[in-house]
């Protein structure tokens, strides 16, 4: 395992090892730019504050629970098992769509690749950078990944130049359409994972579906989120983070029930 312990990493550190408070707390060091706040006895928060150009326009915050694997979210042999951002549910995917036949299966929202963006902007400004990426060849998938980068590149236009990416067809859609047959080689893949990913350093980012993240992990996650999956602990799932403008979606939850944060 190789874990990079940067400043902000040993400011967290010391901030989880604080006692906790509903009370919201900051930490800025240095240069760093972003910060982190608990903002509860198990939720916390991640921004960026820094001013600067990339920062202008990212409203949104990420926002992960429990607090207590703070330490974990900076390790590189974990994974981030993220299902595909925010879709327009007014169209649904016609009957044996392709995964890459984008007119006629469930896209993407404007609103949704903004969040994306951001998500990606808060990713690099909290030192949360993936080292490798593999992405489903759905539309949304694809789409989600390109607005992460976009955000990513804002804040660090060099950022991509050492992750390596991929597109898999063994995380498309779960026994619907002509999607993935079971979730077997996603298993694999996620179990396999040792933070080894090439020249950078940092943790698997997979972009998969609803269906697939339930069967793997029983979890239900929004559009956008991702859990945080730990190999060396037989792929048990630490906790989430999500944007903090997350909400059920139509297709999978009842949307007029929003959870307490």
């Amino acid at each position: 395992m190789r874990t990079v312990l940067t400043p902000l990493l040993a400011a967290c550190v010391a901030l989880a090892a604080a006692p906790a408070t509903a009370q919201t707390e900051r930490v800025e060091t240095g240069d760093i730019r972003g910060a982190i706040a608990q903002i509860g006895t198990h939720l916390g928060e991640m921004s960026m504050t820094m001013p600067a150009a990339a920062g202008e326009g990212v409203s949104e915050v990420l926002r992960f629970e429990p607090y207590q694997m703070l330490d974990d979210l900076f390790r590189s042999d974990i994974v981030l098992l993220m299902r595909h951002g925010p879709t327009d549910w007014s169209k649904r995917d016609r009957t044996d769509v392709a995964p890459d036949d984008c007119d006629n299966q469930r896209i993407m929202t404007e609103d949704g690749k903004t969040q994306m963006r951001d998500l990606g902007a808060l990713l690099v400004a909290n030192e949360l950078v993936p080292s490798r990426v593999v992405v489903s060849q759905w539309c949304r998938n694809q789409e989600t990944f390109d607005a992460i980068v976009a955000g990513m590149e804002r804040v660090d236009p060099e950022i991509m130049r050492d992750i390596k990416v991929d597109t898999d067809p063994s995380l498309n859609l779960l026994l619907s359409l002509q999607g993935a047959p079971n979730v077997t080689d996603m298993r694999e893949r996620i179990s396999a994972w040792d933070g080894e990913g090439g020249e950078a350093e940092g943790p698997l980012l997979v972009i998969s579906h609803f269906t697939n993240i339930q069967e793997l992990t029983e979890f239900s996650v929004y559009e956008g989120e991702m859990l945080v999956v730990d190999p060396t602990r037989a792929n048990r799932v630490l906790g989430y983070i999500r944007l903090g403008s997350a909400k059920p979606d139509i297709g999978h939850f009842d949307a007029s029930v929003v959870p307490d944060e």
